[in-house]
C-alpha cells in the first residue's frame, strides 16, 4: 500500500526528499537541497497586490490602484473585466455613480489606520481619497 508522500510531491524544486523528520509531534518530509547545488531562483511575486511585470501599480503618492495600462494588461492575461476607478464627476443615479457608492460603502467599513506610524496615509485612505469617497 502506498503511502500519502508517495503519492504527493514532498519539496520545491531544486529540493529532494531525504526521509522524514520530527516537527511539531508529527512526521514531515526531510527536504533538503539537490545534491548539484542548482536551485533555480524564483521572481518575486507581485501578483498579491494587484501588480503586474510591469509595474503597472500606482505607488503611494498618486494614489492607491492600478493605471489604466494595469487594469488592461490584467484583463488580457486572466480573461477578467476589471475596471478602473471612478474618478471624475458622474450624474447621480448612473452606472458610475452607484460603482462609487458601492466602493465607498464597502472600503470606508474596512477596518485599519487611515494613517501609518509615520503620520503617512495607508492604502486604504489613498483608494478612498482617489474614489473621492465622502
Amino acid at each position: 500500500m502506498k503511502t500519502f508522500n508517495q503519492y504527493v510531491e514532498a519539496c520545491w524544486d531544486g529540493y529532494t526528499q531525504v526521509g522524514m523528520k520530527k516537527k511539531g509531534g508529527r512526521s514531515v518530509p526531510n527536504c533538503v537541497p539537490d545534491p548539484k547545488g542548482k536551485i533555480p531562483k524564483q521572481k518575486p511575486q507581485k501578483e498579491a497586490r494587484g501588480e503586474d511585470d510591469k509595474g503597472h501599480f500606482r505607488s503611494t503618492e498618486g494614489g492607491a490602484g492600478m493605471t489604466k495600462k494595469g487594469v488592461a494588461a490584467y484583463n488580457r492575461k486572466t480573461g477578467g473585466d476589471l475596471k478602473t476607478a471612478v474618478t471624475g464627476k458622474v450624474k447621480a443615479g448612473s452606472k458610475a455613480a452607484g460603482r462609487r457608492k458601492s466602493f465607498c460603502a464597502r472600503m470606508s467599513g474596512v477596518k485599519g489606520p487611515m494613517k501609518d506610524d509615520k503620520g503617512r496615509p495607508t492604502r486604504k485612505a489613498m483608494s478612498l481619497r482617489r474614489w473621492k469617497c465622502p
